[in-house]
């Protein structure tokens, strides 16, 4: 069976008939979840098992949950943290350990609700002017220091049966927009950023998956990443990713175009499968038929990919909140 090079989303809280006969008919290779899919844990897992049922395979179902401003489950449902950056600096020395006890238990609250995915860790690099909707969700500026916590991070996810999703490929942190709203463009040479923003994505170069950036590195290549061959080829060749790239929602309106236009653009150069979110029904349609099914390449990397995900290792979760709240001082949620 080979699978539809999308990912794509639901409108509500349960897939319509509508819904099911489109994801059976095209395929998708897996699904993301937002806040107007979440009402309560029984809901989450119907909804999971309505995508898996539609599909007939136990596809992969993403979520953003970074923790912070970035979370789309909450509480009840779900602990609420504080901003990763607020984290990792409350942690100190004691960081990397911090950050890897705090997506464990993520990776366990997601796991119980059927989400086996998360698109996290984000290694790209804080600066002084790195725009306010991404700079408190990094975890540093020295690339050394976020390439060890990106680690721990994703092993957090690992170790909880939750795929890691690495972003933003190859980084974002040079930008002073929102690329939700505007594109962004970063002036630094090559080597430049071969020697910061990349290098965190090169240590995690193995990781099961990665997002691209939706933004324009002009000493490179005048189109943005996500629909730019020579940025894809810089990705797999530079930074040694050969794990399955999937676009950063591809509705972000710092792209031009019909999304179905721009998935095109995105597989032609080089994506394995488009992320699209928050459409109506017949733009989601029309995404899923322009997208189609994955090339042999994307198929291979996908199911390498999806052979990552494991049985959640034991977990005393008492004794991992206690120790987390020890290396932090007392404060680990959002209050």
């Amino acid at each position: 069976m080979t699978f539809g090079a999308a990912i794509s989303d639901a409108e509500g809280l349960r897939l319509t008939p509508e819904e099911k006969s489109l994801f059976r008919e095209m395929n998708p290779f897996g699904f993301i979840l937002f806040a107007r899919n979440i009402e309560t844990a029984d809901q989450v897992r119907a909804l999971c098992d309505d995508f898996r049922n539609a599909v007939g395979r136990n596809c992969p179902i993403t979520i953003d949950q970074e923790g912070g401003r970035v979370q789309r489950l909450r509480a009840p449902l779900a602990r609420d943290w504080m901003p990763p950056l607020d984290h990792v600096q409350r942690a100190g020395d004691h960081a990397e350990r911090a950050m890897y006890l705090r997506y464990r238990l993520i990776a366990h609250e997601l796991f119980e609700l059927g989400i086996d995915s998360n698109c996290a860790p984000m290694v790209d690099l804080a600066r002084q002017d790195t725009h306010v909707f991404l700079k408190n969700r990094c975890y540093g500026s020295d690339p050394r220091v976020v390439s060890r916590i990106g680690s721990a991070v994703a092993q957090g996810h690992l170790d909880g049966g939750v795929l890691p999703v690495l972003k933003h490929m190859p980084g974002h942190g040079f930008s002073t927009l929102d690329s939700h709203h505007d594109l962004p463009h970063v002036s630094l040479t090559q080597d430049a950023l071969e020697q910061m923003d990349f290098a965190p994505f090169r240590a995690l170069n193995t990781l099961p998956m990665g997002m691209t950036a939706h933004l324009v590195y002009d000493a490179i290549d005048p189109q943005p990443a996500t629909i730019s061959p020579t940025m894809i080829s810089l990705i797999r060749n530079k930074i040694g990713f050969d794990g399955l790239i999937m676009t950063d929602d591809i509705s972000m309106k710092a792209l031009s175009g019909s999304p179905e236009d721009i998935a095109r653009k995105a597989l032609s150069a080089g994506c394995d499968v488009v992320l699209h979110c928050n459409g109506l029904f017949a733009a989601r349609e029309k995404v899923l038929i322009a997208a189609g099914e994955m090339t042999a390449q994307a198929q291979k990397r996908a199911k390498k990919a999806l052979a990552m995900r494991q049985k959640p290792a034991e977990l005393d979760i008492q004794a991992a909140e206690a120790e987390l709240s020890a290396l932090m001082g007392g404060q680990v949620y959002e209050r």
